[in-house]
Parts: structure tokens; C-alpha cells; sequence
């Protein structure tokens, strides 16, 4: 029957509130007349005057102040006390009306006992209104602990304290002064008391309602969690909060950067901003995981003009319609210009530098799938190598002051076509800016005399991204709601790990810093076991890991196997050699390279083989060109 009623519509609804109102008006002054009379009361004469004098004065104060507009299964304090501000209007004008009126056989007093008894009633209708649409949350398939009981957990309990989906069960709490005491009713547990409570109340749920806690401290919360049978959930920010927006859509799955082990390396503002404030920017690869990133970040720091380049159409306007929310009111028209190009297409990139003239350079457009690219060798050598050949002479053709290359640890000791292809795009810009004389000049050309790179260039070489396309992430966490198994390559690898946001503020930060040639690299700490990962991610899921030991569990963990071209174990130095930088947490390395004029003509035959597709002559001439550079043979798995 509730179910049906809630399904009305909602002037149906409102229609009904009206007329039982009505009907709770008249019984009101019923009870008026007969306790003043001290008798069962029957009107007569000019007492119906009264008894339709109430419903005439009572709607129209009601529907002024709001309490048709009132959705019962929220009805809170808030509402109650709007409630009793609308029958002390209302039982004001019934008096003043009686006073007024003098009818015969109506005793003044009415007018004051009516609206108490009113008062009551309505309220009594709005409460069970209430507990009738809360009892049906004892139902919810979702028992929840919420963990924080300060204000974050309080105004969640009260803003889910209807809702069907879950069935508030109590809080937890790290003070011991709150520990043993309740919140509406609810009772606050100690953290030590987890696994009897999940236990005993058939806890499926725990909200982490703790937004302004450190990464450290919600880290060690989680860790603390992970034995326990229960989906871990997280609240939005402070300012999500605040705004009232509080409802069971805003929680959220873990935060991957909860998984990543470590705090998020903080950035610099001074660093930051450093050569983007007032200047065109240009990023490649502006629809990708690494460069959206980017654009968001330097689109904070106020440049002039913020170049979009990209040749997948769908990115570039995807990226782009994110970012026009994001222009200062008041900005340029131009302010932000989508590109549809190639960074393969040398006249294109030329004709885009030369008509905007971008001050700094920001290149993460690349092939990066590791298997993709060993399975297009060619493809790979031409956009990862050549296409950042082509942005390097056009930043030096136009006047670019600084290039950053977006690299990667595969880079180091490579052992697939994309890690070679990004250590000889390394290599590139640490030729060019170490070469004694212009590196495009015509060959014997010396009539510039001595040249030093007017561009500063550099390069950033980080790990793996946290959410980003390529990551195991966002893989991990489909294969867990399918209900798995879970793949996992093989029970020993590990890989570094951050945070898209770390990534983008390291590579700004690097450009910042650039001397010319350098090297930098984020310290990210110990690297994270895959395996482990991935069973950190099942438990966090309220799920259990399915193997030889817990037969009866809901997920399995697969091992496939290595693919073609990957490691066990990723490193971020060639040589052991890292300097210090003006970032506690930034480090630069100076590493070997080619000189210029011997690079040049390894890279003139690279360049004719990938166009040609001889995949020998590949794989010969990046064995030459990276020293360390050898295919990895799948590891058998143990």
C-alpha cells in the first residue's frame, strides 16, 4: 500500500497532505468546543462558522510558508520548526478573527485551544509520515558503518537516513570521548571493536567520512580495513559538503590515489607557474590522460593562449568543452584554440608554431601501449622518435624558450619497441641541446658560428599513471564488477605508481627548471607488487579473493603471463648518478647519449626502415641506437 501511494504523483500527493489537513483542522476544533464545553460536542448555528473558518485561514498560511512544497520521508527539525511557525500564524488570524467576529455560542478560547490541538495533530501526521517511510529503509541490501563521527558523519547519517539503499548502522571513531556514545540514536564504536561489529550486524558497507584527514592517515585506516569483509566507500570534498550535496550518488568508490601507498607529492607554486602566467602554451597529445591533465593544471595559471593539438577528433573536443568551463570570465576569445593535427606531419606543426608562436612546449603525444606498439613497430618509431623530432625543430624554428618531453620508465633499460622509441626521443633533445652548432643546418654548413640551444630542453620520465588509459586500474576495477577473475601478468611484478595530477605538476615543475638536456625524475618511493594491488582492490570491494586456500571466495585472481616486450620491474636510472633540484622530491640525471652528428644519420636510416617496414632494420638500429636495449622473453609462470 505505501508503495503505491509513493508512486502518485506529486500534485496527487500534495492533494491528499491538503485534505488530510482539512479533515485534522475540523477535528481539532471538535476537540476545541468539546474540552471547553466539557461535553461531546455538535455545532450549531454560527459555530459551522468557525469549523469552516479553520480550513479557509489554515491553506493559505500552510502553502505560504512552504509545507506543501515539504517532502515527508525528509522531514527533519528544519521542517518541524517551519510547521510550528505556520499554526502560530495560523491560530494569530483564527483569533484575531474570533475576537473580531464575537459569534454567538463561539467562546473566545477556542481560538486558542484550536490551534494547539491543530499544532499537534499535523505534527503527529508529518512524524508517522515519517517513521512509516523509514521503517521500509530496514529493508536496505546495504548495512553501513560510517567511519568519522564528527561533522562530515553526522550530516551524511542525516542526509541517507532514508534512503532505501542503506541502513545506517552505526559510527566509528578514533576519539575515545566519543566512543560509547550516539548521534541520533546511533551509536559510536571504537575502531578495535570493527571486526565484532561487522559481525555481529551484518556490516556490508564502510563510508570513510573524513575529508579533510591526511592521505597517510585515511591510508592507514584502509589497511586497517582490508581484513574485513566490506565495500570501503569515500565522501566528496570539504566543499561538496558544505554545499549540501550530501546524498547516497556522492559516494564514491576508493579514490586510487587511497591504493597508491604513499603521499601524493606536493608541488611548488612558485615552480608551478613559473613560465606559464601571460604565455602561449602548447601541448601535444592534449586529449590524452597525461596531457588533460596538463591543460587543467596550466589553465590555472593564467597563460595568454593555451594551444590544444591532438589528431584524435573525439579527445580534442572532449578536452576542449571540459576546458571552456574552466576560462576566467573575461579571458580573450582565443584564449583556447583547438588543433586538429599530427605531430608526424612536419608542415602542419609548423604552420600552427609560426601563426601562434608558443612560448613553451609541452609534448606528451605518443604511442605508449606497450603491446599496441610492439605490435606496430614502425608506427611507434615514427610518432614517438620522429614526432617529437618534428616538435623539437619547430620549437627551435619559432622561437619556443622552453620543451618538455613527456617520457616514461621503460625508457630505462628498455625492453620493448616503446620504451627504445621514447629513450631515443630522449636522447634527440639531449643531443640538440648539447650540439656545438645549429643541428639542421645543411651538412658543413659552419657560417653560424658557435650556437648554443636557445630552447631549453628537457624531459620527465615517470612511472606508472594511477586512472590513466593504459593503467591496471580502471582495468581491475571492471574485471571486479563482472564479477572477475581478475588478470594479473605474472605473481612477482611490480611497477612505480602516481598520481595523474603528480605526473602533469612534475612535468610544469621540470620545465620550470630545465637548464637544457636534463634528465628529471620523480622519487616515488617503493614500487607496488601488482599482485598485491589487485588483492588489496578485491577485499577493499567487500569481496574475497578466490584461491587454493579460500576455495569458497568470490573472485579469482588469473596470472597470464608476461606480454611481448614487458618486465617484471621497471627502474627510473640508467646511471646512479641523481643530482638534487630546486623540489625536495624532483631528481635530474645526466645520462650517455649519442653526440648530434652521430645521432643524425642513425636516425636518417631508422627513419627509412619504419617508413618501409623493415622490421629487421628496426630492431637493428634501436639495438644500436639504446645501449641496454634487448626483447624480453616471457617469464614462465612458477
Amino acid at each position: 500500500m505505501l508503495n503505491r501511494i509513493l508512486g502518485w504523483s506529486r500534485p496527487a500527493k500534495r492533494l491528499v497532505v491538503v485534505g488530510l489537513d482539512v479533515c485534522l483542522g475540523l477535528i481539532a476544533m471538535w476537540l476545541a468546543f468539546t474540552l471547553r464545553l466539557e461535553t461531546p460536542h455538535w455545532p450549531e448555528g454560527l459555530q459551522w462558522l468557525a469549523y469552516a473558518l479553520a480550513p479557509a485561514l489554515a491553506f493559505p498560511v500552510f502553502a505560504k510558508l512552504g509545507l506543501y512544497r515539504a517532502i515527508f520521508r525528509y522531514t527533519g527539525i528544519n521542517a518541524l520548526i517551519t510547521t510550528g511557525k505556520a499554526v502560530a500564524l495560523y491560530g494569530a488570524l483564527l483569533l484575531g478573527c474570533l475576537l473580531v467576529a464575537q459569534w454567538e455560542g463561539v467562546p473566545r478560547s477556542v481560538g486558542i485551544l484550536q490551534p494547539l490541538l491543530f499544532m499537534l495533530l499535523v505534527g503527529a501526521s508529518r512524524a508517522l509520515g515519517w517513521l512509516a517511510l523509514a521503517g521500509r529503509s530496514r529493508h536496505a541490501p546495504y548495512r553501513l558503518l560510517i567511519y568519522g563521527a564528527g561533522s562530515a558523519g553526522a550530516q551524511t547519517a542525516a542526509g541517507l537516513g532514508n534512503t532505501r539503499q542503506y541502513l545506517l548502522q552505526g559510527f566509528v571513531d578514533d576519539d575515545p570521548a566519543k566512543v560509547g556514545r550516539s548521534i541520533n540514536g546511533v551509536r559510536v564504536h571504537a575502531p578495535q571493536d570493527l571486526p565484532e561489529v561487522v559481525r555481529h550486524l551484518g556490516i556490508t558497507d564502510v563510508l570513510l567520512a573524513l575529508p579533510s584527514s591526511t592521505r597517510e592517515r585515511r591510508r592507514q585506516i584502509i589497511e586497517s580495513l582490508h581484513e574485513l569483509p566490506v565495500r570501503i566507500r569515500t565522501l566528496p570534498g570539504l566543499s561538496d559538503l558544505a554545499s549540501g550535496r550530501v546524498t547516497v550518488t556522492d559516494f564514491q568508490d576508493l579514490e586510487i590515489e587511497d591504493l597508491l601507498g604513499r603521499e601524493p607529492v606536493a608541488p611548488d607554486p612558485g615552480l608551478l607557474g613559473r613560465n606559464l602566467a601571460g604565455t602561449v602554451v602548447l601541448v601535444t597529445g592534449a586529449g590524452g590522460s597525461i596531457g588533460s591533465e596538463l591543460c587543467r593544471q596550466i589553465l590555472r595559471e593564467g597563460p595568454r593562449q593555451l594551444l590544444l593539438v591532438d589528431h584524435s577528433e573525439y579527445a580534442l573536443y572532449a578536452i576542449h568543452h571540459e576546458l571552456q568551463a574552466l576560462v576566467p570570465h573575461g579571458s580573450a576569445p582565443d584564449a583556447l584554440v583547438p588543433l586538429l593535427a599530427s605531430i608526424t606531419d612536419p608542415e602542419r606543426m609548423a604552420d600552427i608554431c609560426r601563426l601562434y608562436r608558443p612560448g613553451s612546449i609541452y609534448h606528451a603525444a605518443a604511442y605508449k601501449h606497450v603491446p599496441m606498439v610492439e605490435a606496430n613497430a614502425g608506427e611507434g618509431v615514427l610518432n614517438n622518435v620522429f614526432g617529437t623530432l618534428n616538435m623539437v625543430r619547430v620549437a627551435l624554428a619559432h622561437g619556443a624558450s622552453h620543451f618538455v618531453l613527456v617520457s616514461t620508465d621503460k625508457a630505462v633499460r628498455p625492453t620493448n619497441v616503446m620504451g627504445a622509441t621514447k629513450r631515443v626521443a630522449e636522447m634527440v633533445l639531449q643531443a640538440i641541446a648539447a650540439s656545438p652548432r645549429p643541428p639542421f643546418d645543411p651538412p658543413g654548413d659552419a657560417s653560424a658560428g658557435p650556437w648554443s640551444c636557445p630552447t631549453r630542453l628537457s624531459m620527465v620520465r615517470f612511472g606508472n599513471v594511477l586512472g590513466s588509459s593504459g593503467s591496471v586500474i580502471p582495468l581491475f576495477r571492471q574485471q571486479i564488477a563482472a564479477g572477475g577473475p581478475v588478470t594479473v601478468t605474472h605473481p612477482d611484478v611490480t611497477r612505480y605508481f602516481m598520481t595523474i595530477a603528480e605526473a602533469a605538476q612534475l612535468v610544469l615543475q621540470a620545465g620550470a627548471m630545465a637548464e637544457g638536456g636534463d634528465v628529471f625524475l620523480l622519487d616515488m618511493g617503493d614500487p607496488i607488487q601488482i599482485l598485491d594491488l589487485a588483492q588489496r582492490m578485491v577485499t577493499l570491494s567487500g569481496l574475497t579473493v578466490r584461491d587454493a586456500r579460500h576455495p569458497e571466495g568470490d573472485i579469482e585472481i588469473v596470472f597470464t603471463g608476461l606480454r611481448p616486450g614487458e618486465k617484471l620491474y621497471e627502474e627510473l636510472l640508467i646511471a646512479d648518478n641523481p643530482l638534487p633540484t630546486d623540489h625536495p622530491r624532483i631528481l635530474r640525471a645526466r645520462e650517455e647519449y649519442r653526440p648530434w652528428d652521430e645521432l643524425q644519420g642513425l636516425l636518417q636510416a631508422l627513419h627509412q626502415a619504419a617508413r618501409s617496414g623493415d622490421a629487421a632494420a628496426m630492431a637493428r638500429l634501436l639495438h644500436q641506437l639504446v645501449p641496454g636495449y634487448h626483447r624480453e622473453r616471457p617469464q614462465a609462470l612458477p
